[in-house]
C-alpha cells in the first residue's frame, strides 16, 4: 500500500459516524457478561449451589436473629477450601491465562493485519462460554461451572485487549474521550435491559426455587446469544485495520482450518507446511513478549506515561477487583436477600452511565488527571465504609447502598477515562495500537490477578470479606500519589 493509499484509508476511517458507532456497540453487546455472569446472576447462582444450609443466630444488640449460611466446601488435592476461595481463584486462572496469551495474540494481529478476526474469536469463546454454564446445575457439577466462568473470563478480557486497541484507529484524541464514555454508557444500558429480562424470568415467571434456577440457566443462554448476536453489527463495519506483512506462512494451517484440506504439494507437501507454521509460531511467541518489554520501556520512557501506567496498575487492583467480588461480599458479609443485591447493582449500572457522562463532561473543564484523581479518592471511600460494615447493624443495608451508590457513579468515570486517558497520550497514527493496548491490558490484568489473589486468600485466612475490602485501599491511595505527579496540558490535564 502506497503512503496516499495509507493516509486515505485512515482518513476515511477515522471518525467516521458509522464506525463509532458500531465500535461502541460492541459495549452493548459484551458488557452483559460483566453485569450477568460477573456482577449479578452468576456469583449469586453460585453462592445457593455452594450453599449447604443455614443457622439463625441472635444478636443481642439488636435483639434479633440473622440467617448465617453454611457453605459447601470444595476440596482440591485433599484440602477443603471455602467456595469463594475457589472462584477468586479460578478468577486469578483466567487473568493469568490472558497475561500469556494477549502479547502473543496482539503480535499475530499486527503482523498478520487481522485484529478483528481475533476479536471475533474472543467473542464467541465467551458468548459460548456464558452459553456453557447453563450446565451448572449443583456440586456435582461445579467444576463445569468454574470452568465456563474461566473460559467466559478469557473470552471477555482478551477480546477486549482487541477491542481497546480500536480506539486511537477510528477516532481522532479530541473524539476519544466522547467515545470511550459512548461505548460504556451504550454497555450499562445494554446489559441493565437483559438483568431486567432476567429477572422477570427468574422472580415472576418461576413460581418455585427449582424453576427459579432453571431461568437462571437460561439466562445464561440468553447472555451468550445477545452477546454473540448484537456483536454481528460491530464485525460487518468495523474495519480489518493492520498492516499485514509478507513474511508469512505459504499456507496459514493452524489460523485457517480451511487449508488443513489442501494439497499442500507445491509447497512440499502437508508436513512441511506444518513444520513452516510451527516454526513462525515459535518465531511469534518470541518476538511477542521481547515487543512488550520493548514497548513497556518505550512507554515508562515518557515521564506521563510512566506515572499514568503506574497509576492505572495500582488503582485497577482494587477497583478491578472489588468490582469482581462485590456481590459475593453483599450476598456473603451482610446476607442480603437476592432481590435486594440485584436491584442494587442494576442501580450501580444506571449510576455509571451517569458517571461515564459526568466525568467525561467534567474532564474538559477541569482535565483527566483531576478526573481519575476524583474518583480514585471517592473509591478510598467506599472500601474504608466497606470495611466498617456490620450485619448485625439493623442500617447495614442502607449502608451498603450508600457505598454502592459512590462506587457506581465513579466506576463508569473511571474506566471510561482511563481508557480514553491512555489513548491521548499514545503516539498518534501508529500502526502498533494493538501491541500498546496489549500492554495495557496485561498491566491492568496482572493487576487484577495481585487483587484477586490477595482478596481470595484474606478470605481463607480470615473466613471474612471485610479484611480484603480494606486492603484495596492501600492500592487506591499509591494510585492517587502516582496520578498527581502527571504533568499533560490540554485535554489529557
Amino acid at each position: 500500500m502506497s503512503e496516499i493509499e495509507k493516509t486515505t484509508t485512515e482518513n476515511s476511517i477515522k471518525n467516521s459516524p458509522k464506525i463509532m458507532r458500531a465500535w461502541a456497540l460492541y459495549d452493548w453487546a459484551n458488557s452483559v457478561y460483566s453485569l450477568v455472569i460477573t456482577s449479578t446472576i452468576f456469583p449469586i447462582y453460585y453462592a445457593i449451589l455452594t450453599t449447604a444450609s443455614e443457622k439463625k443466630e441472635f444478636v443481642a444488640e439488636t435483639n434479633r436473629w440473622i440467617d448465617v449460611a453454611i457453605p459447601h466446601m470444595i476440596t482440591i488435592f485433599g484440602k477443603e477450601y471455602h467456595p469463594d476461595t475457589v472462584y477468586g481463584y479460578s478468577l486469578t486462572l483466567s487473568f493469568i491465562i490472558v497475561v500469556l496469551l494477549s502479547p502473543i495474540l496482539s503480535s499475530l494481529a499486527d503482523t498478520i493485519g487481522n485484529k478483528k478476526s481475533f476479536l471475533q474469536f474472543f467473542c464467541y469463546l465467551g458468548a459460548t462460554s456464558c452459553m456453557g454454564l447453563a450446565m451448572f446445575t449443583g456440586m456435582g457439577t461445579v467444576w463445569l461451572g468454574l470452568l465456563f466462568s474461566v473460559t467466559a473470563s478469557v473470552g471477555f478480557w482478551g477480546s477486549l485487549v482487541f477491542y481497546n486497541s480500536f480506539l486511537p484507529d477510528i477516532a481522532t484524541p479530541d473524539k476519544q474521550d466522547a467515545l470511550s464514555a459512548k461505548g460504556y454508557v451504550y454497555g450499562y444500558i445494554g446489559s441493565v435491559i437483559l438483568v431486567v429480562v432476567c429477572l422477570v424470568l427468574i422472580q415472576v415467571c418461576a413460581k418455585n426455587p427449582d424453576q427459579a434456577k432453571i431461568y437462571t440457566r437460561v439466562s445464561f443462554l440468553l447472555t451468550g446469544a445477545w452477546w454473540f448476536g448484537f456483536s454481528q453489527y460491530t464485525f460487518k463495519h468495523l474495519p480489518q485495520f493492520g498492516q499485514i506483512k509478507e513474511q508469512l506462512p505459504k499456507d496459514l494451517v493452524l489460523l485457517n482450518y480451511k487449508n488443513i484440506f489442501k494439497s499442500h504439494s507445491q509447497q512440499g507437501g502437508f508436513l512441511e507446511v506444518f513444520k513452516d507454521n510451527i516454526s513462525f509460531y515459535k518465531d511469534i511467541v518470541k518476538q511477542s513478549f521481547k515487543e512488550l518489554f520493548k514497548v513497556g520501556n518505550h512507554l515508562f520512557g515518557d515521564r506521563n506515561l510512566k506515572y499514568f501506567l503506574s497509576s492505572f496498575f495500582f488503582y485497577s487492583v482494587g477497583m478491578q477487583t472489588i468490582f469482581l467480588m462485590a456481590t459475593l461480599f453483599g450476598k456473603r458479609e451482610i446476607n442480603m436477600a437476592q432481590e435486594k443485591l440485584i436491584m442494587t447493582l442494576l442501580l450501580i449500572q444506571i449510576e455509571a452511565i451517569i458517571g461515564a457522562l459526568f466525568f467525561s463532561w467534567l474532564s474538559k473543564k477541569i482535565g483527566n488527571k483531576n478526573v481519575i484523581s476524583i474518583t480514585v479518592a471517592l473509591w478510598i471511600g467506599a472500601c474504608l465504609s466497606a470495611y466498617y460494615l456490620n450485619k448485625e447493624n439493623p442500617n447495614v443495608e442502607y449502608q451498603f447502598y450508600g457505598i454502592a451508590g459512590v462506587i457506581g457513579l465513579v466506576m463508569g468515570g473511571l474506566q471510561a477515562m482511563s481508557r480514553s486517558t491512555y489513548s491521548k497520550l499514545l503516539p498518534t497514527d501508529s500502526m502498533d495500537n494493538t501491541t500498546y493496548f496489549s500492554f495495557y491490558d496485561v498491566l491492568e490484568k496482572i493487576a487484577i490477578i495481585l487483587g484477586t489473589f490477595i482478596f481470595a486468600t484474606l478470605i481463607e485466612h480470615y473466613n471474612n470479606m471485610r479484611y480484603a475490602a480494606l486492603s484495596m485501599t492501600i492500592f487506591f491511595a499509591i494510585g492517587l500519589v502516582l496520578i498527581r505527579f502527571m504533568k499533560v496540558k490540554n485535554n489529557t490535564r
